[in-house]
Order: C-alpha cells, then structure tokens, then sequence
C-alpha cells in the first residue's frame, strides 16, 4: 500500500497550510460556534406567538467576546466584517412541559439581531418547524446580509451590544401547558479581514 507523505518547512503546521494553498487574494478568515440560551414560556405567549431575546454578550462566560477575541488574533486586527454562516436550535435540557421543539413552536422560526440604541433589526436566519420536530438540533436557514449592515451597527456587533431575538408561532395548545422550554440557539459566526 502506498501512502502520500506531506513534508511541511520548519515552523508550518497543518493549520496554518490551508491559509497557504488557498493562495494569495483570499481574504483571511475566523469562525466559531456562540451559544445563547433563550427561554419560551407558555406564559409569555402573546397573540400566539412566543418570542424572547437576550444580550449576546450577557450569557455565561461571554462567548461571543471570545468569539471577537479570537478573530482580531487570527486576524491580526479589527475584522472588516462579521458574517453568520449558520444557526441551529435545540430543546435544551431542564426544559419543562414539553420534549420537543414541535410542541414548542409550529411555524416559521426566525432569528434576528436587534442593535442596542439605534433598535434596528437584521433578520439572521428562518426555517420551518413542523409539528412533529425533534428536540433537534434543527438547522435554520442563515439570511444574514452582513454587507446591509451599516458602521454605525457594524460597531455595535463588533462590540457585542446587540441582543438575539427569537421569534414564531406558538405550538397547538403550547400557551396553556405551562412549559417552561430552554431554547438553544447555535451561531456560527465568521470574521473576515
């Protein structure tokens, strides 16, 4: 059996050989996963619809700072733009009076980025639950148009002032249960030069 061998030039890794075969005008990148934890609660469903949103620099530990942190030291600087390349949700644990997503939410799911003081919104991504969903996690769709984002708000995501909304019809009989869900939200946002 044959077996390819790559010899690397001294102070090369694995890692830093895909920034070199890419070749020379393809603007460096970072990306990672960010959790945030929102909650849907059948008390707070309001004309059918539950929503919830939290800062997304507010949850545990900051992921998201982390998340700039590591891009400016890939990067070298400030990245010229944040994209988001995909977004999951899941029915996380401690969720109670419901065990799955479809009996959370039945509809189109949508996920926007509200900024702090000028209040503007970007759609993010949406997709479909079906009633019978899965805990997931589900995919959504990413709509976000990273290039519609003016300076203005572009420091607020950099910055990490903004908070995640998310937002859809509530599940048959979900406003009377008195569920209390945990709602996983996964985006995987990326930074480039």
């Amino acid at each position: 059996m044959k077996t390819n061998l790559i010899y690397l030039p001294l102070g090369l890794t694995l890692g830093s050989l895909s920034l070199v075969a890419c070749g020379g005008d393809d603007p460096v990148s970072y990306s990672a996963p960010v959790g945030i934890n929102l909650k849907a609660k059948s008390s707070d469903t309001v004309n059918n619809v539950v929503t919830d949103e939290k800062g997304i620099n507010t949850e545990s530990g900051n992921p998201y700072g982390a998340f700039v942190t590591d891009a400016r030291r890939e990067l070298g600087r400030d990245p010229d733009q944040i994209d988001v390349e995909e977004v999951t949700v899941l029915l996380g644990a401690g969720s109670t009076g419901v065990t799955r997503l479809g009996e959370v939410f039945t509809g189109n799911v949508e996920i926007l980025f509200i900024m702090n003081d000028t209040n503007n919104t970007y759609p993010v991504a949406a997709g479909t639950i079906a009633a019978d969903a899965t805990g997931g996690p589900l995919d959504l769709g990413s709509s976000f148009d990273a290039g519609a984002v003016p300076a203005l708000d572009y420091d607020k995501l950099l910055g990490g002032n903004f908070k995640v909304v998310i937002r859809a019809p509530a599940a048959t009989g979900f406003s009377s249960k008195g569920a209390d869900a945990n709602i996983q939200v996964t985006l995987t946002f990326a930074a480039y030069e």
